[in-house]
């Protein structure tokens, strides 16, 4: 019996030796002790695209002479770059093919390349040419990003501080499976009318002051699986056969030790 429990002791130790994956694969940020990071920027902020939608309102002390700046259910539309969705309270603002807006008074406005605190500037001077302290509010009514791939909920999701980075995003997508890639994460993103694309490397903590950590809307993450798992998948219409086996392997083995004893 005892040579039998040390059979059983070594068959489980090679199948976890070779089941187990890493610490190599598996851990983020591994050399986060030996980088030095710059400080984190402040500045950064989404630039307008084509095809987002801006809610833009205007106020000020006199709503009156204010409210010929906003949209009215009258004016929004497909055409001239309104859009009125029933699901939202506010109006918004179609950014169109060329990269402009119709805007109420002011007319045809290229955004695209702005950010949202340079359209409020811009506005806020245009505006206050005519009304006097004129309060203007942007946001982003589509500002969404999509996690694909080896992750427990995979989805697109709107983000609502319109900042969101690379970690915070796979958490909404409920982190990497343990059967991902952690060096191959691509990341998709259009870029002045062409896509582009990049692979992140999880484990490497320069990534943190890559270009890439902090995500644009309607940004495109595509989480792979590992080797493991793509040679486990295509080993699957077979694993029952291979399971057969081996117990029939394990009973002849223990039947030779018990013969033997």
């Amino acid at each position: 019996m005892k040579k039998i429990h040390i059979l059983i002791e070594l068959v489980f130790t090679v199948f976890m030796a070779v089941g187990c994956a890493s610490y190599k694969d598996i851990v983020y940020f591994q050399d986060i002790d030996d980088v030095v990071l710059d400080p984190i920027s402040s500045k950064f902020e989404a630039v307008i695209k084509k095809d987002d939608r801006l809610a833009i309102v205007v106020s000020g002390p006199d709503k009156t002479v204010t409210a010929p700046y906003n949209l009215t259910l009258s004016e929004a539309g497909p055409t001239g770059g309104y859009s009125a969705n029933p699901e939202q309270t506010t109006l918004s603002y179609l950014v169109d093919v060329n990269g402009n807006i119709e805007f109420p008074i002011l007319g045809t406005i290229h955004v695209e390349g702005m950010t949202r605190s340079e359209l409020v500037r811009f506005l806020t001077r245009k505006i206050g040419e005519d009304v006097q302290n004129p309060i203007v509010y942007v946001s982003f009514k589509n500002y969404k990003i999509t996690v694909l791939g080896e992750v427990r909920s995979p989805g697109t999701f709107t983000i609502e501080s319109e900042k969101i980075n690379l970690l915070q995003a796979l958490g909404k997508a409920g982190d990497l499976s343990l059967t991902a890639e952690r060096s191959g994460i691509l990341l998709i993103r259009e870029e002045n009318g062409e896509q582009h694309h990049y692979k992140i490397d999880l484990r490497d903590s320069h990534l943190l002051d890559s270009p890439y950590f902090y995500l644009q809307q309607n940004d495109i993450i595509v989480v792979p699986p590992s080797p493991r798992r793509v040679r486990s998948a295509t080993a699957a219409p077979t694993i029952w056969s291979t399971v057969l086996s081996s117990i029939t392997t394990t009973i002849a083995i223990i039947s030779l030790f018990l013969s033997i004893k």
